[in-house]
């Protein structure tokens, strides 16, 4: 048979849909193009002597790692072939202009339906270092996320000596029942959700879970070389307390930005936060295992898995050792374990968080706001909702959970909201009137009011261009004072200050940090305390902000910004693109 040379319709669509792409490219494209497929698909995974269809990107548990370089341009097509809509978020990239890309259902996009597909299209600005993604609808990212690693531009060294080699280590979650029925329950009875069964260490419980030992993560280490460790946190409830036992590391990242160097034995580490480490190995063997472990820090009055996670760090046998002929010699080896802080070891929380300061050089310069257009005061915390009639809840005194910002539970929309903005069709999707102050303001941290309601509502903030925000986020006791890990897409922001108690309007800010504040894209409210952030809304779009405690923001904990168009042509959003999905 011969081969003909006539492109078909469909390499010709294809070449004219990339055609339109590339033209509708957020940035010019200084770096490489690079294509990734992810398919949605079933795939039976088991853990902890127990087997259970998840649903995955590739077949993969954890998904797939994604590498790039800073100034790259990144086309991701998705495709779902499970019953469960989908859509993917790019956890702490920026998306300048490509809002479209960003991928929250129902904020910038309708979710990809089964047996439909949608390309992420976006390109890395002015980023480098560990981020990740994964599934941003209902509590399908117990098993969708992997890394995102961004390597510097070629010829451009890391702030560090460069390390022998590079381990992600990312922390998950595993349930032996379906996270998704465990959610729709709760929602459905008011009550607490589920906790899961056991923590992972990509992917693996480790040998302190029943079933479970066969299944334990590795690193592998010479004596005397330096791992860079490239931690993220995708568990979906639990901030994490990690220490490599006999170890003192170096932390040197955070969120994709680099800090001023600090050494420790343990580390926090939110959800969706990131945390790069520096692990200098013995000099010599030392005829020893550590493990490697993780526990969750806890502070609300809920349930909570309460067990520990960990992995094996394991060094190589140096050559020509009697131990390679001895299996006797082998079982002398000691393991040693780290030694975690407490539970609910607030203190420690703070004291880790106090020490990270941006690098703030003339390299990496910490750009802060100095001056602010716009201040806000917003509450997170939980609350209740009534009871539906002739229905018996099992949230606080028979109402139901809910959680809140500003005492507005956010209702999410049927259609996306970006979409609407976008074609200024907002009308009965969403209104711009949230409050930027508690409408009744209380003693947020002392004696709860006895009226714990929330209201509801999906209401957003509108930001002209360029505008300089202050944000205050304030814990509150009802139901509990409790650590909450916001996040704010579209941004990075400036942590300028933090404090415990109310924070005080007259005193607080003298000592705000204005020259080298830790910049990040996820920050811990803390428990029975109060955080402020400062950021320049200069990426027109329709941003979510929310608890990534997944279980809060399935009860409401969230929010969004509007952020309009500025006046130049590069300071606009671009259009949708022909693949965005429809709902």
């Amino acid at each position: 048979m011969g081969v003909t040379l006539r492109p078909s319709t469909a390499v010709l669509g294809t070449f004219l849909w990339s055609f339109m792409i590339f033209c509708l490219c957020p940035q010019p494209v200084l770096g490489t193009t690079r294509h990734y497929k992810f398919d949605i698909m079933l795939q039976n995974v088991t853990r902890l002597c127990h087997t259970k269809s998840i649903v995955s990107v590739n077949g993969q548990f954890p998904g797939p790692r994604i590498v790039a370089r800073e100034g790259d341009q990144l086309l991701i097509k998705v495709v779902n072939h499970v019953p469960n809509n989908i859509s993917i978020h790019w956890h702490g990239i920026r998306q300048l202009r490509s809002g479209w890309a960003d991928g929250p259902a129902y904020v910038t996009q309708c979710p990809i339906r089964t047996g439909q597909s949608y390309v992420y299209n976006f390109t890395i600005v002015g980023q480098r270092g560990t981020l990740w993604w994964h599934a941003h609808i209902s509590w399908l990212r117990a098993t969708v996320y992997g890394p995102l690693v961004i390597l510097p531009k070629l010829g451009v060294n890391y702030p560090f000596a460069k390390p022998y080699k590079e381990v992600p280590i990312i922390f998950g979650e595993w349930f032996n029942s379906n996270p998704e029925a465990i959610i729709s329950q709760a929602l459905q009875t008011g009550g607490g959700p589920n906790v899961s069964e056991a923590y992972t260490i990509n992917g693996l419980p480790g040998p302190l879970y029943n079933c479970s030992a066969k299944d334990t993560f590795k690193l592998k280490v010479k004596p005397g070389k330096t791992y860079l460790l490239r931690l993220i946190n995708a568990a979906l409830n639990d901030e994490l307390f990690f220490s490599i036992a006999n170890h003192t590391v170096t932390v040197v990242e955070a969120d994709a930005v680099y800090v001023k160097p600090f050494e420790t034995e343990t580390i926090l580490i939110a959800p969706g936060q990131t945390t790069n480490l520096l692990l200098k190995t013995k000099p010599r063997y030392p005829n020893a295992t550590f493990f490697m472990s993780a526990r969750p820090y806890m502070t609300g009055l809920g349930t909570f898995d309460n067990s520990t996670v960990a992995g094996i760090l394991e060094y190589e046998l140096p050559p020509n050792s009697l131990l390679h002929s001895s299996s006797m010699s082998m079982k002398k080896i000691s393991l040693f374990k780290p030694v975690l802080p407490a539970l609910n070891d607030t203190s420690s929380a703070a004291n880790f968080a106090s020490k990270l300061r941006s690098l703030a050089n003339s390299q990496f310069p910490a750009n802060v706001p100095q001056k602010v257009d716009k201040q806000f005061l917003f509450t997170v915390g939980l609350g209740t909702s009534p009871c539906q009639q002739n229905q018996t809840c099992q949230g606080p005194n028979g109402t139901m959970f809910a959680a809140s910002v500003n005492n507005v539970s956010f209702a999410m929309p049927t259609t996306a909201m970006l979409q609407t903005h976008f074609f200024g069709q907002s009308n009965h999707v969403y209104t711009t009137d949230f409050p930027n102050d508690p409408i009744v303001p209380f003693n947020y941290t002392g004696i709860p009011p006895n009226n714990t309601m929330v209201s509801n509502g999906t209401k957003l903030v509108v930001l002209p261009f360029n505008t300089s925000v202050e944000l205050i986020m304030q814990d509150t006791s009802i139901l509990g004072a409790e650590s909450h890990p916001l996040h704010l897409h579209g941004f990075n922001f400036f942590v300028v200050g933090q404090g415990f108690g109310n924070f005080d309007p007259n005193k607080d800010p003298k000592s705000f940090n204005l020259v080298d504040p830790i910049e990040r894209n996820t920050v811990g409210v803390p428990s029975g305390g109060w955080v402020a952030i400062r950021f320049l809304a200069d990426n027109p779009g329709v941003w979510f902000m929310h608890c990534h405690l997944e279980v809060h923001t399935s009860w409401g904990l969230k929010m969004a910004w509007i952020v309009l168009d500025g006046k130049l042509p590069n300071q606009m959003l671009l259009p949708p693109p022909a693949d965005l999905p429809k709902c």
